[in-house]
């Protein structure tokens, strides 16, 4: 490998401008998809980790793979997506108006052993499925459910009834995935 070679690697085919602007708009598409489509699907994992790293994945593949970008593209593109992120962390963390935009509010499911069912077809969640959680946090009957919240990290949050078997003074609290 020359010098020549070396310098085509980290030359830019396209600038460094157009670069950020697209993954800048590419970001800000996947992350209202996922925070507004794919809520519960994200499991434990953060939305914005998840887009995070699907993004620079493929933004790293293109560089390294030569298809149309170069090295140095890559890095720039990877940068600006970095940047997003720390950005959206570090704005959250600061104002309380940005987290509430960044993180969907959680979401009642079940109060004093009854079923929200609004909430629950909002949230495309079946009884079966908000059921097994229930099992899965040692409540067998609905009756022992004093609220069971969908998190905005996708996992459902249990509070037991105080007249609830196995109750731990005032009543348990519990968290599980779901699906």
């Amino acid at each position: 490998m020359t010098l020549h070679d070396v310098a085509q690697l980290l030359r830019f085919d396209v600038s460094p401008l157009e670069l950020i602007l697209r993954g800048t708009a590419m970001y800000w598409f996947l992350f209202l998809m996922f925070r507004f489509v794919l809520r519960r699907d994200a499991g434990s994992l953060g939305i914005a980790d998840i887009l995070l790293l699907v993004l620079i994945a493929d933004a790293a593949q293109n560089a390294m793979a030569g298809s149309y970008t170069t090295v140095s593209e890559g890095a720039v593109l990877c940068g600006t997506l970095i940047g997003w992120n720390w950005l959206m962390d570090w704005a959250s963390y600061r104002f309380n108006r940005v987290r509430k935009f960044l993180e969907p509010p959680p979401v009642v499911l079940v109060r004093h052993g009854r079923l929200m069912h609004r909430n629950l077809r909002s949230q495309m969640l079946t009884v079966p499925e908000v059921m097994a959680n229930l099992r899965i946090n040692g409540i067998e009957k609905l009756a022992d459910v004093k609220m069971a919240r969908l998190e905005p990290d996708g996992e459902i949050s249990v509070i037991r009834e105080k007249h609830a078997p196995d109750d731990d003074e005032g009543g348990s609290k519990h968290r599980s995935p779901i699906g």
